[in-house]
């Protein structure tokens, strides 16, 4: 499976090209209209203390992951050293800033190459991790929801309204070609069922499946369940307050509440879902929308809330790539170190 995506350079190719295209097009939704001048005096006058101390919150959200990733293989008889699940791990979210939802397989292969742990097997945890982070962001989603609940209602006027009269006509046609596409994809199952189990290429497949499933019962075995709780609260505190601080080093938002950062996490995580590369555009669109919807909230004038959004995200997103450079980058030759060993 791993090998197919790299001898498939047209894929990948389309893939980049794609992810550049959607974060062009946020980009410009997030900058029309607005006066550049102001953001940029904005990011002079900032307090770049405050974002050193969120630099610190975000490496440490990478050593509790490492750990925690260690937690999830245990049950299935791999004993791993931490650095070598960070160095993986930075490898792995290099790799994001090249090809969207990349780091995940590149992950679990340069971990394979220093751990010898079968990729199907790393790659189950590394889904389990996705499903245990959504439900932790799922509780910061009910904690703003519960203390900002205004301007979540706020936020979700300002995002449908970004949305023309033919979307939800164009929504249900791509729909109804995608579940008429399933349904002939099972139909042709069943019909040459014995040709296709036969295929060598359909038993990778089903291996590849057997060792995700393996992988995500891990969690069912856990040795140290409550290690592992504390250390997926203690990445989202990271999180959490690398997004926060940052606010401080703006004196238009110096003085938001913690519910306020319950708010800019919940908006900033959104945007980092979508594939577009490093989240650029997409971030910054969705921190332009959200701080709107914050300033509105407040009584406060949403255009001037859009600009301090934009200001805002252009230092996280920085923060957040260069993290993932510098980490990435030097898992590069310790990954190579600890290969040879």
């Amino acid at each position: 499976m791993v090998e197919d995506q790299k001898k498939n350079p047209v894929k990948t190719l389309i893939t980049i090209v794609l992810s550049i295209g959607i974060a062009a097009l946020f980009l410009w939704l997030a900058l029309r209209g607005l006066e550049k001048d102001k953001i940029l005096n904005s990011l002079k006058n900032a307090n770049y203390f405050w974002v050193f101390a969120a630099m610190l919150f975000g490496l440490g959200a990478y050593w509790f992951r490492a750990i925690r990733w260690n937690l999830l293989l245990e049950p299935m008889n791999y004993k791993i050293s931490n650095s070598n699940a960070l160095w993986s791990l930075s490898f792995g979210y290099l790799m994001n800033l090249t090809i969207p939802r990349s780091g995940e397989v590149a992950r679990a292969t340069a971990l394979y190459g220093v751990e010898k742990v079968p990729v199907e097997n790393s790659f189950g945890t590394i889904i389990l991790e996705r499903i245990v982070d959504l439900l932790c962001m799922f509780l910061f989603l009910a904690l703003a929801l519960i203390f900002k609940f205004k301007a979540i209602s706020s936020f979700y006027t300002f995002a449908t309204a970004q949305k023309s009269s033919t979307s939800t006509s164009t929504s249900s046609t791509l729909y109804f070609i995608l579940g008429a596409i399933i349904i002939s994809v099972i139909l042709l199952y069943f019909i040459f069922k014995s040709k296709i189990e036969a295929h060598s290429f359909y038993k990778k497949i089903t291996n590849f499946g057997k060792g995700i499933l393996t992988g995500l019962k891990s969690i069912l075995h856990l040795k140290q369940k409550v290690k592992f709780i504390i250390l997926s609260l203690a990445i989202w505190i990271c999180y959490f307050f690398a997004s926060y601080l940052v606010c401080f080093a703006l004196p238009e938002t110096a003085n938001f509440t913690i519910a306020d950062g319950f708010f800019i996490i919940v908006v900033g995580t959104l945007g980092m879902m979508v594939p577009a590369s490093g989240g650029i555009g997409a971030f910054n669109y969705a921190m332009k929308l959200g701080f709107m919807a914050l300033f509105l909230s407040m009584g406060k004038n949403p255009e001037a809330g859009g600009e301090i959004g934009l200001t805002y995200s252009f230092i996280s997103l920085p923060l957040q790539i260069l993290i993932m450079l510098v980490m990435g980058l030097i898992s590069i030759p310790m990954l190579a170190k600890a290969r040879k060993k």
